[in-house]
């Protein structure tokens, strides 16, 4: 038992001291970098924005090229991945400043130190994996979480944004015209992406194919149907003010209907989060109480078996209920 739990030690500080010494070497790369002047740095992260759907031209490919890792080993080894460029879309959908290869890294560095805490407290490899799978997927979870909220916040500022498009056109402006006004006027997030829109038409790429850039960085299903709307305006022609007002009322209806529907559906999810806690909530109660009553639980083998049974048919409870009060609008 203690060679197995040496060599184990062994390897896992091997692998640690690795990636350290990976992420050492990247932040002493991005403090090089950090001696670049403002307005370089500025002109840098504009330049990665432009980055969307695939364009064969040369101009546009050199331009929306984005780096997925600050080191070139890793960059050469993240071009030849397949999901990588996924990934980094998805990044950029959140408004992070991360590159995949930090989150990547991240991940694993925080996945090896679950597994390290579980060999240095002598407990089974399973349970180490899962905490490590816990702690690894943290910065996944946060990246989600930032996506998902400006998104939202895209969808909520994009009526606004269509109405001062349609007014723009009322007076007599260009559609170009309209979305540089956007870009100015409007709150970020949605200013930023309609000043891309807006810099690539200025850069010589089509309407249509700025439009699509703009759909691939922004999957928001409301913002889809602005862009078929102008697309087909520019195919077979119609008011094109009128029909975006029209989709501003919609949208903005669709959003009320969503609001109602959260507060009808409040109660079925604050019973959930009662009925999700109120497990973690006893057990800490009855610990409390009566220690040695709980202690059988992560002592005796049967109470370890029930634990892991428990974990998972709670969780898959939690999964059943938050089905049942999610409604899609």
């Amino acid at each position: 038992m203690p060679s197995f739990f040496s060599s184990h030690s062994v390897l896992m500080i091997v692998v640690l001291v690795f990636a350290a010494m990976l992420l050492l070497l990247e932040a002493l790369h991005m403090m090089w970098k950090q001696y670049k002047g403002p307005e370089a740095k500025r002109l840098e992260r504009r330049l990665q924005a432009l980055s969307a759907a695939h364009d064969s031209s040369t101009q546009t490919k050199l331009v929306k090229e984005r780096v997925l890792s600050d080191m070139p080993l890793l960059e050469r080894m993240l071009q030849r991945m397949p999901r990588a460029h996924q990934l980094d879309r998805f990044i950029l959908q959140s408004g992070l400043e991360w590159t995949v290869s930090g989150l990547l890294l991240s991940c694993s560095i925080l996945f090896a130190l679950g597994m390290l805490a579980a060999v240095m407290l002598r407990q089974s490899m399973e349970l180490g994996a899962i905490v490590g799978a816990v702690l690894g997927s943290l910065p996944w979870l946060y990246l989600q979480r930032k996506r998902r909220q400006r998104l939202g916040l895209m969808e909520r500022q994009l009526p606004e944004a269509l109405d001062l498009i349609a007014r723009a056109l009322r007076a007599g402006h260009a559609f170009s015209a309209g979305l540089q006004m956007a870009g100015e006027e409007l709150a970020e997030p949605i200013a930023s992406e309609f000043r891309l829109v807006h810099d690539e038409i200025n850069y010589g790429t089509s309407l249509q194919q700025a439009l699509s850039n703009l759909g691939e960085r922004v999957p928001v299903t409301d913002l889809r149907y602005f862009i078929v709307a102008v697309l087909i305006q520019r195919e077979s022609g119609g008011n094109l003010t009128e029909m975006l007002s029209n989709l501003s009322h919609l949208i903005r209806e669709r959003l009320k209907l969503h609001a109602k529907v959260r507060v009808l559906s409040s109660e079925g999810r604050m019973s959930a989060w009662i009925l999700g806690l109120m497990p973690f909530a006893l057990a800490a109660l009855l610990n409390l109480l009566n220690p040695e009553f709980m202690s059988a639980l992560w002592t005796d083998p049967i109470g370890i078996i029930i634990l892991k049974w428990l974990a998972v048919l709670m969780l898959i409870g939690m999964l059943m209920m938050r089905r049942i009060i999610r409604i899609r609008v």
